[in-house]
């Protein structure tokens, strides 16, 4: 709308905006600019609206990006993303707000590390290493605390005097590691682990003072935050400031706001047990006459309650006096009795003999008459045995062979001949069986091998005079 004047210098809002907007546009085409997101929001319609800021929060302008233009970025935007962006600066005739319209985003230093931060810790999330149910609780008492951290940080310092300060008693072990640059999480994750296995902490103190996001990045080292979900001692995280996040932070079993703060909650103050153990003391002390004023009550109504001592007596005294009786009328009868069991013992003792007796005198009866049957077949079967024995021994007897006809050879004196002591022209005597007479006195002419035809080496076959 313009108003009608008749002065040409008069500008509506209208023209002076359009004004202003065709000025930038030939002034800044297209400008590259850098910042911090904030005030994201997404509308239905696909454009995404949010408003960039300075680092420290001087200036900021107000950003859309167009649907189109959003899908062919690829970056989900959020607040504390820094971002680089190319657009083209314009306003919003509506309100007059000066604008820029996003053509590209990407990106820019820090906020590429808090995208990374943002994945890495979606990530851990999902898989369970933040869960609350698996943080175990911090030692009331630590026999000793472990300080993960720098040798020259000044944490370390702030750390040891708030330990000195709270609980001097407590001995304090130092796992030196860097705290920031491309070797710190590996040094970080080694003084975990040492501490882990040598067990002479009970507690562990991760500490680093403040710094950037870049300065504090080994902390968010996923190795790092692994070994310390699973470490099996309590770990407290005080790393940067309270306004300060790593993902340390999040696995650690409790979280700092501060180094000074981590010793505060790791150890409790020597002062504070103090006065709890005085405290303790007293409702000791109290819980203690109350149970005494208790007890002294009880014993009261308990004697109010128990019979006096005549009456206590009388019962055991009546017990004792039936006791006597009965032992005495024991004692008069106990011959008796015994006399009698020894009869019936005595008794029981001959029957059992007499059958006894009765029983051997019936077995030894019955043995002696077996006893001739047995004897005459056990010398038929001896007269058996002798026979086949007698009959086989005749069976190779000599004597059996000179009787079915062979002859003995015997040499001049007499003695049995051996086939292998023959020779030539020795002269032999042959007898018959009984020897009663010599049949024949004869000289071998010829002696013939063994083998040459079967005969007893002690014996010959019936020959005719001479033929030998």
């Amino acid at each position: 709308m313009k108003f009608a004047s008749a002065d040409a210098s008069v500008w509506t809002v209208g023209d002076l905006v359009q004004a202003f907007a065709d000025a930038l546009q030939s002034r800044f085409n297209t400008v590259t600019v850098r910042g911090e997101l904030s005030a994201v929001v997404r509308a239905a319609s696909g454009h995404t609206y949010f408003n960039l800021k300075d680092e420290n929060g001087t200036a900021q302008l107000r950003c859309v990006l167009f649907r189109q233009r959003a899908a062919a970025a690829g970056l989900v935007l959020r607040d504390g993303l820094r971002v680089r962006l190319r657009a083209t600066v314009t306003i919003y005739e509506p309100r007059g707000d000066l604008q820029l319209l996003v053509d590209s985003v990407q990106h820019d230093g820090a906020g590429a590390l808090l995208e990374a931060f943002m994945r890495l810790k979606a990530k851990l999330q999902a898989e369970g290493v933040f869960d609350a149910a698996r943080k175990r609780p911090l030692p009331v008492l630590p026999r000793a605390v472990g300080i993960i951290t720098s040798l020259q940080a000044a944490a370390l310092r702030d750390v040891l005097t708030a330990l000195r300060r709270r609980s001097p008693h407590v001995p304090v072990v130092v796992y030196p590691a860097s705290v920031q640059g491309p070797q710190a999480p590996a040094e970080l994750t080694a003084a975990l682990r040492t501490a882990q296995s040598r067990q002479e902490v009970d507690l562990l103190l991760l500490v680093r003072g403040g710094g950037s996001l870049d300065d504090l990045w080994a902390f968010n080292d996923e190795t790092l935050v692994r070994a310390i979900a699973a470490c099996t001692l309590p770990v407290v995280s005080g790393v940067g400031h309270e306004t300060d996040f790593t993902l340390a932070d999040f696995a650690a079993d409790l979280r700092a706001p501060t180094p000074t703060a981590a010793a505060e909650l790791g150890v409790a103050a020597q002062a504070q047990l103090g006065a709890q153990l005085d405290q303790l003391t007293r409702r000791l002390r109290h819980a203690m006459q109350r149970q005494l004023q208790r007890e002294q009550q009880r014993c009261d109504r308990l004697a109010l309650r128990w019979p006096q001592a005549a009456a206590l007596l009388a019962a055991p005294q009546r017990r004792l006096t039936e006791l006597g009786w009965t032992l005495q009328r024991a004692l008069t009868t106990l011959p008796a009795r015994q006399g009698t069991r020894l009869e019936a013992l005595e008794q029981r003792l001959r029957h059992a003999t007499q059958q006894r007796l009765s029983a051997q005198a019936q077995a030894l009866t019955l043995l002696r008459q077996r006893l001739p049957d047995v004897v005459h077949r056990q010398l038929e079967r001896l007269q058996l045995r002798l026979d086949r024995a007698a009959a086989h021994l005749q069976l190779l007897s000599p004597r059996a062979t000179l009787a079915r006809g062979y002859l003995l050879g015997l040499d001049a004196s007499g003695r049995a001949l051996h086939l292998a002591a023959l020779h030539s022209g020795q002269v032999v005597q042959l007898a018959d069986a009984s020897q009663a007479r010599q049949l024949q006195i004869a000289q071998i002419s010829t002696l013939r091998h063994p083998l040459d035809e079967p005969q007893s080496p002690c014996a010959a076959r019936p020959r005719h005079h001479g033929d030998i």
